[in-house]
């Protein structure tokens, strides 16, 4: 499934770690939006990295799912780059 992963943290140390993470598993959209589409064990794997690396206090994650029927209703204008199998590296 498709998911929206956002993401706002205080550290620039925690910024680091939760982008790497991300990008393992999607492409970067914005600084801090990734476009994930992923199975759910693969989600899953996704979301615990980020919660163990984010801090509950400081930090704001959230992941929008995106179901089929609206994936395909996405629009794009410019350049942009869609999300491919072959560009997710799950470790």
């Amino acid at each position: 499934m498709l998911r929206i992963v956002a993401y706002d943290i205080a550290s620039p140390r925690r910024l680091a770690r939760i982008a790497k993470t991300c990008l393992d598993y999607g492409i970067r959209i914005e600084k801090s939006v990734f476009e994930c589409d992923l199975r759910s064990d693969q989600f899953e794997m996704l979301w615990e990295s980020l919660k163990k690396l984010a801090n509950e206090e400081a930090d704001y994650l959230v992941a929008y799912p995106i179901c089929s029927e609206c994936e395909r209703k996405i629009e794009i204008y410019g350049r942009s780059r869609h999300l491919e199998p072959s560009d997710i590296r799950v470790f």
